[in-house]
């Protein structure tokens, strides 16, 4: 179905077609030219790290990711369980274990307490944990701070999943750049998009250089086909690259307008009893790529899957929010940390339209639908 209020949708508004003739007028469309590097260093640039490197999606560089952290057959990653499945599956590609741990009710990232619970858990098992998966949920950055006196405490490197999360800054640094290594999507509904594709980035330089080793098939640099260990077919290509880097030119400008979006929301519901939503920290600042929302039906009298209902007949596109990985029929036997936070907020949670380019004129016409399903309440 077309909805005439998309979820999150894409706008090209800046140098996308001058950038993508370009690249094709090149001939080079695969993965070699010059926007791949252009946009290789407008994001390292940005991100104010080290060296990134472009990928053809955010699961290619959290599979390269772990494999640059050593994960192997065997070995336990611990993971947020309120997040996509693609945070989790690249563990499984390589043989390791997952172990879920629950969310913490402002951010709704990854509890900090549980975190600690569950690694030392696992260590009176005799497995100590290998890395930590952690996600800055729809742009919300996680609590960067605890995270990294735990993984400092156990010497546990912390792998940042801010596929959602390009735009937003915990304590004046990008999301991302804080771990050992960040990982980005820019999916076709992202803040920015290249179509398809992703990038990794880290302080390391020496991870960076192995990352594109790998990204190219582990071709070694010599006059004929030659490789010493398995690598991956995961480089961006250079038209993605294109549309990559005119995105990135207007990043500041897709993430004002996000935030405002937010803001609006917030205040045209202000007041309308049981409606939530994510709580930024005074460090903390979210790109809020989707505003999400809990709703408590014991107080407005409609459930999240009603009004998603509502919305969808007015031509409005919603999503439930993450469903938790430790209660997905693929992870059945996976060790979980924590109660039932995450899963409240899935039964309840909701994520409204945020397109950069959404009117007021629009989130008035959702929060009118929002009102109309309160009324019917007390009809």
């Amino acid at each position: 179905m077309a909805f005439h209020i998309p979820l999150s949708f894409p706008v090209f508004n800046g140098n996308e077609n001058l950038y993508t003739q370009k690249a094709i007028s090149s001939g080079h469309v695969a993965t070699h030219g010059q926007f791949i590097n252009k946009f290789e260093c407008k994001l390292t640039k940005r991100l104010k790290t080290h060296q990134s490197v472009a990928l053809n999606s955010g699961t290619s560089a959290l599979h390269l990711a772990l494999i640059l952290m050593g994960i192997g057959p065997g070995d336990e990653v611990i993971c947020q369980s309120f997040t996509f499945c693609a945070s989790a599956n690249p563990i499984v590609y390589l043989g390791a274990n997952p172990i879920f741990v629950d969310s913490e009710k402002d951010t709704w990232n990854i509890c900090p307490e549980l975190l600690e619970d569950a690694i030392l858990s696992r260590i009176s098992k005799g497995r100590k944990p290998k890395a930590i998966v952690m996600v800055h949920l729809f742009g919300m950055p996680a609590k960067m701070k605890e995270i990294l006196e735990i993984s400092i405490k156990y010497e546990i490197p912390v792998l940042e999943d801010a596929a959602e999360a390009v735009g937003s800054k915990y304590d004046g640094k990008s999301c991302g750049s804080i771990g050992q290594v960040g990982v980005f999507s820019f999916n076709g509904n992202k803040i920015i998009t290249s179509g398809g594709g992703g990038a990794l980035i880290s302080n390391d330089a020496t991870l960076i250089q192995r990352a594109k080793h790998l990204a190219a098939q582990a071709r070694e640099d010599l006059p004929f086909y030659h490789h010493l260990e398995i690598g991956y077919n995961y480089k961006m290509n250079n038209l993605s690259a294109a549309i990559g880097l005119a995105q990135l030119e207007q990043l500041d400008e897709f993430v004002k307008r996000r935030r405002a979006i937010n803001k609006n929301y917030r205040a045209l519901l202000e007041g309308l009893p049981g409606i939530h939503f994510q709580t930024e920290s005074l460090d903390s600042f979210s790109n809020y790529w989707l505003t999400a929302i809990v709703v408590d039906e014991q107080k407005t009298g409609f459930s999240n899957t009603k009004l998603k209902d509502a919305l969808f007949n007015r031509g409005i596109e919603s999503r439930f929010l993450w469903k938790p990985l430790h209660t997905q029929p693929i992870f059945n036997r996976t060790p979980y940390y924590g109660g039932s936070l995450s899963e409240r907020l899935f039964e309840n949670g909701l994520c409204l339209p945020s397109s950069s380019n959404l009117t007021r004129e629009d989130q008035e016409l959702i929060v009118e639908v929002i009102h109309n399903e309160l009324s019917k309440t007390f009809q």
